[in-house]
């Protein structure tokens, strides 16, 4: 192959008369006539100075454009960083900085605040909007509708996800062609994809549910989507009719149950509905069977790796489990002090290793000695345990990353922001259950002596640095955080007195 990303996905479908995005405003897409738009933004990369190897960052709402941006990335052989929306102009400026990104696609709306940030980046900014029109649309408007596809290698770089740990600062996971492909592959055959299905997709496109998994598959299998642009209950309910299979986060589920209109008879033709980037409760396992018929099947992934384990499409699906490791991944339990293996039952690190683990964190060489060892097996950072059937329990996480709606947050960067605010000695962040979102943010403050700090006046500070799925949900006092003999904050302790924040 010339280019495996660009081949296996997209280049296979040239000519292709058969409807590959079904848009809200009634309008269906073929794949032709998608790669026919790729090939164009792929010519106005090249005119706007990038070459294969260089990184495009964007920021954009969910659209075929947006789509179309990833596709021409892969056919000029450029590296595609997607970002996450709600970031603020404070939280751009790192990635681009640490990236390198020579060029940076944003929503015309925000390009007068982010001008700025990509200016002292080293980035060219260029402006993309939701109806397809903008400075980057304007240079891809009179361009050809065809590209000479780059060659690539399986092993060049083809996408940056950023992710964070508890501690520093965000870290830009490499992810190969063979990364990318290789877990598509595997999921279309696992899952039993195939050109007959349509899913419906209202995920987020800047995270690897919605664009590695989610959009990869159904390109690999030549099937359609019906594109959304966000979870809206009303849009999913009345596409649902038209669907066949649909993946989604625990929230999109407990919403659904929630709604009388979401029947059996609505999704009695549906083959297939996913779930995960957040630990599914047992009880919506069971009242999701109990409305539909369908047992929703969990999976487990991280940006570092995509997709690794999965309940199986035929055989038992078992509420609590992250199910089987996929084919060609290999897991193990080990002890996280030593790295020993640990016998099957027992509770230690998650490590994996295949085709789908990343190279490694940009730029980060001590980082990625850290979690990625010599021989392939990445640490997940997640807790768990091989049941004797096979299947894999997550049972905790030994950083205290909290998800929340599908969306990684980490308590560190709250914590430093809290600290920051007025009549705030010290904070601590916690995740707990939440019925709805997995996980909700807990702050719990120690305010300064004879300070009373207004927590709506704290929240909007907060708002001003941090995206919104980050902010706390609720803020309580304490005179003094819990800690052991060494000074460390005991945030299982924390934990525990707050578990029914949200019951």
């Amino acid at each position: 192959m010339v280019n495996p990303l660009y081949d296996r996905l997209f280049g296979c479908h040239a000519d292709r008369q058969t409807p590959f995005l079904h848009l809200p405003c009634g309008r269906t897409l073929t794949h032709d006539s998608f790669l026919r738009l790729s090939a164009r933004f792929a010519h106005a990369l090249r005119a706007l100075g990038l070459v294969p190897g260089d990184r495009l960052a964007v920021q954009v709402e969910k659209s075929t454009e947006a789509l179309a941006l990833f596709a021409a990335c892969a056919q000029a052989g450029v590296i595609f960083l997607p970002l996450n929306t709600a970031y603020t102009a404070a939280e751009v400026s790192y990635f681009l900085e640490n990236s390198g990104a020579r060029l940076f696609v944003c929503d015309g709306a925000h390009a007068g605040t982010l001008s700025a940030v990509a200016h002292k980046a080293g980035s060219h900014l260029v402006t993309l909007n939701v109806d397809g029109t903008g400075s980057f649309a304007a240079v891809a408007c009179d361009m050809p509708d065809d590209f000479d596809t780059e060659p690539r290698r399986a092993e060049d770089l083809a996408a940056f996800l950023y992710t964070s740990g508890t501690t520093g600062r965000s870290k830009g996971a490499m992810l190969t062609q063979a990364n990318l492909v290789s877990n598509a592959e595997v999921l279309t055959e696992y899952w039993r994809f195939t050109e007959d299905d349509i899913l419906l997709h209202a995920l987020p496109i800047f995270h690897t549910h919605g664009l590695f998994v989610a959009t990869n598959v159904t390109l690999l299998a030549g099937g359609a989507m019906i594109l959304l642009p966000k979870f809206d209950l009303d849009q999913v309910i009345a596409a649902l009719p038209r669907a066949t299979s649909m993946m989604g986060v625990p929230t999109f589920y407990t919403r659904l149950l929630d709604d009388p209109r979401f029947t059996r008879d609505l999704v009695g033709h549906f083959r297939l509905f996913v779930s995960g980037s957040a630990p599914l409760l047992p009880d919506t396992h069971r009242d999701f069977e109990a409305r539909t018929g369908h047992r929703i099947l969990e999976r487990y992934g991280m940006t570092e790796t995509n997709m690794n384990t999965s309940n199986p499409f035929d055989g038992e699906r078992i509420a609590g489990t992250v199910g089987l490791p996929l084919p060609g991944v290999e897991l193990k339990i080990t002890d996280p002090e030593t790295g020993a293996p640990l016998p099957q039952g027992e509770i230690g690190m998650i490590e994996v290793r295949g085709p789908n683990v990343f190279r490694g964190y940009w730029q980060m060489p001590e980082k990625t000695r850290e979690e990625l060892r010599e021989n392939g097996f990445f640490i997940t950072g997640d807790l768990g345990l091989i049941a004797a059937n096979g299947y894999v329990q997550i049972v905790g996480r030994a950083k205290d990353l909290i998800i929340s709606g599908g969306y990684n947050i980490y308590p560190r960067e709250i914590e430093l922001a809290l600290d920051d605010q007025p009549g705030i000695r010290e904070s601590a962040v916690i995740g707990v259950p939440h019925p709805d979102f997995g996980e909700g943010v807990v702050a719990v403050l120690v305010p300064e002596a004879g300070a009373c700090p207004d927590p709506q006046a704290l929240a909007t500070a907060l708002r001003e640095r941090l995206a919104g799925f980050k902010l706390p949900r609720r803020f309580e006092f304490v005179a003094e955080l819990p800690r052991n003999t060494m000074g460390k904050v005991q945030k299982t302790v924390l934990r525990d007195s707050y578990a029914d924040s949200f019951t």
